[in-house]
């Protein structure tokens, strides 16, 4: 979609994420895009003349004219705008479009290396502060907060693991839980998966947020609210810790895939939607595909990857066969090189020493499925 910013006409924005990045210089669209496909939730937006050919792929919007026609629409439309665009062209920017701190968007602007990030408006009560802490860490940045009253030092609920990929199953219960934490009410945080390095502070959580083994033991406790972290899917009996609870997805899941010459998506799409099902496991927790070099430019595999925004990693069948496998094939070695392709491809990516499927064999399709233990 290509936006023709004019003085006096509305933009028509689709708005699929929370928060919007713009850029508006080359090495700026290099950056913006880098944090658009690490960090969910967010739209992109920058101008046509930089387009690569994907835009459409990926859900980026172009714009032509001044970025600063786009700003009112973003200022209706998002929670949060970040902005690779200097300082002081930004400030001059938005000063038309303030009304107030409870109804301002977070803006945070990145200077064009990516070396810092900067809150610039709403920073607590439009998380503007948190914003920023969340994406200098996914940039390796030095964050930028000058507020004076930054002391709350807790939990953004819906950041929650956003520099890590992960996502949220329903945004239903951002705002209560969100309303949890900061108002110091009892709070219980079940991490089954992913990332375990999520809090940043040099001190410790706060004495309301307490960490819990299972989802049963949190709700013996009787807490206010909760966050979930897990890739599977909960049991009828855990469903009550989500009545003021956000379920969030970190990206675990491996799926080790050999397919026969040709296999279309469909099929493929079909096995990995079956055998998820089975295992009980979230679609929104896979983060990667792998197989086999030889099936590099598989059509298949390209578009399933590509349309789940999964990272597609290929072996050679001498890293393959270095891998210890339970289930090794004569077959499968006198077609491939390998022993095996969906096992120890699984294997290899994750890190895992067993998996949560070894192998299953259904049509032209085999696949592996492991998760990325932390």
């Amino acid at each position: 979609m290509t936006l023709v910013l004019e003085e006096g006409k509305q933009v028509s924005l689709e708005q699929t994420g929370t928060y919007a990045i713009v850029a508006i210089t080359k090495h700026g669209v290099e950056l913006a895009r880098h944090l658009h496909n690490q960090f969910s939730q967010t739209d992109l937006f920058y101008m046509s003349k930089f387009e690569r050919g994907d835009e459409q792929r990926r859900n980026i919007s172009l714009f032509e004219g001044n970025v600063r026609l786009l700003l009112p629409s973003l200022f209706r439309t998002y929670k949060g705008i970040i902005m690779i665009v200097s300082l002081g062209a930004v400030v001059r920017m938005i000063a038309p479009l303030l009304k107030d701190k409870k109804t301002d968007p977070a803006v945070v602007v990145i200077d064009d290396k990516g070396q810092h990030v900067i809150s610039v408006l709403s920073g607590h009560l439009g998380g503007a502060n948190e914003l920023t802490r969340e994406v200098a860490e996914l940039l390796g940045a030095a964050p930028v907060i000058t507020t004076a009253s930054d002391v709350q030092k807790t939990i953004a609920v819906d950041l929650f693991g956003s520099r890590f990929g992960w996502t949220w199953e329903s945004a239903d219960k951002l705002t209560p839980v969100s309303a949890s934490v900061v108002n110091e009410e009892q709070v219980a945080i079940i991490q089954e998966s992913g990332e375990r390095d999520w809090w940043q502070y040099d001190h410790p959580l706060p004495h309301t947020i307490k960490m819990y083994s299972t989802i049963e033991d949190a709700l013996e406790a009787k807490p206010n609210a909760a966050l979930v972290v897990t890739h599977r899917k909960l049991k009828q009996e855990e469903q009550p810790i989500l009545n003021n609870g956000v379920l969030y997805r970190p990206k675990v899941i491996v799926l080790g895939i050999g397919c026969n010459r040709g296999t279309s998506e469909e099929e493929i799409n079909k096995v990995i939607q079956t055998t998820l099902e089975e295992l009980q496991f979230s679609i929104k927790s896979v983060k990667a595909i792998c197989s086999i070099d030889l099936k590099k430019n598989e059509e298949g595999l390209l578009s399933i990857t590509d349309k789940n925004n999964w990272e597609f990693i290929c072996y050679s069948a001498e890293e393959l066969n270095r891998t210890l496998i339970e289930d090794p094939s004569e077959t499968v070695f006198k077609f491939t090189g390998a022993y095996g392709v969906s096992e120890p491809a699984a294997k290899l990516y994750s890190g895992a020493n067993t998996l949560s499927l070894v192998k299953k064999k259904s049509g032209n399709v085999t696949i592996s499925v492991a998760v990325i233990p932390y």
